[in-house]
């Protein structure tokens, strides 16, 4: 019988995070579970009886989950090691937000309990392919998980740019940059930039613009299957660069073309919980909801009634 192996990636650099690598994999190895680990991550760990892989080994391959402990930003980091392997991302939520985690530090024994019974569901999350054309040649192909951002390569320098949807004009900016993003990075960048907040489940582009100076700013919220398109005009008195997923760099000459369309390839998430996203938005923000009575109001239970 093949066994059951998890992969572990976790930042290194925190020591809570060291911390709950090392109860987590405990409880694992306890459970008949083999936990796997990254070449360049096993001396900080320093674990017993783990396998060590190579990031150049598609570490993520044949395991059951990627159970990252750290913040979105390590969430992240390990998408791009699960991307196209079929294995689904747990995060252990040890930075602020978290908003990519599934569970918290202080509930991790239970957290390892589900995934040893594999007591979970799987859910798809949309990702952006994203290509890069200069006089009509393509010269890079990224992706994105949460968001492919263009913007200014110099902070005294102002954007030229001109928006598309669908091979149609939309608006010509001159801004800090624009950010096209899935309903998953609606709460990161977009979300800071003014885009509104889209729940995981609604299949949906959004272009939203970084400091436009424009009568029409507005973010948009298109189809799934439309593809938008930033051009850098080639008057510019700046130059660009593409971040995807602040993590995968493309510089922009004038005059280059970024266009950004539903990704072939989702990235899977471990689900532990079934409580609506909006009771995880009102956690993660910390939304002031006292006084709410929910479904009394329903039946007549006011406070004059």
């Amino acid at each position: 019988m093949t066994p059951r192996t998890v992969l572990f990636v976790g930042h290194t650099g925190r020591a809570a995070a060291l911390s709950s690598v090392r109860a987590a994999a405990q409880q694992f190895s306890k459970a008949g579970v083999q936990v796997r680990v990254l070449a360049d991550e096993a001396a900080d760990l320093d674990l017993d009886d783990v396998e060590v892989v190579e990031r150049s080994e598609s570490p993520a391959a044949g395991t059951e989950v990627v159970v990252v402990f750290g913040g979105d930003g390590t969430l992240l980091r390990a998408a791009e090691l699960a991307r196209g392997t079929h294995t689904p991302l747990l995060g252990v939520n040890l930075g602020h937000v978290g908003f990519l985690a599934e569970a918290e530090s202080d509930a991790l024994e239970a957290t390892v309990d589900r995934v040893a019974s594999r007591d979970y569901v799987v859910e798809e999350r949309l990702t952006l392919d994203v290509t890069v054309s200069v006089d009509g040649q393509v010269v890079d192909r990224t992706w994105a998980l949460n968001e492919a951002a263009v913007e200014k390569a110099s902070r005294n320098r102002m954007l030229e740019l001109v928006a598309e949807v669908d091979d149609r004009p939309v608006s010509r900016w001159g801004c800090d940059g624009v950010v096209m993003a899935t309903p998953t990075g609606s709460t990161a960048y977009a979300f800071s930039a003014g885009g509104p907040i889209v729940w995981p489940e609604v299949e949906a582009l959004l272009l939203v613009p970084i400091s436009a100076h424009a009568l029409f700013s507005r973010p948009l919220v298109v189809s799934p299957d439309s593809v938008l398109a930033v051009e850098v005009i080639s008057q510019t008195t700046g130059a660009g660069v593409l971040w995807c997923d602040g993590r995968r760099t493309v510089d922009l000459p004038f005059g280059a073309r970024i266009e950004a369309r539903r990704g072939v390839e989702p990235v899977l998430f471990a689900r532990l919980h079934t409580a609506p996203f909006t009771d995880r938005l009102v956690a993660k923000f910390d939304l002031p909801v006292l006084g709410w009575r929910g479904a009394r109001h329903l039946e007549g239970d006011r406070p004059d009634a």
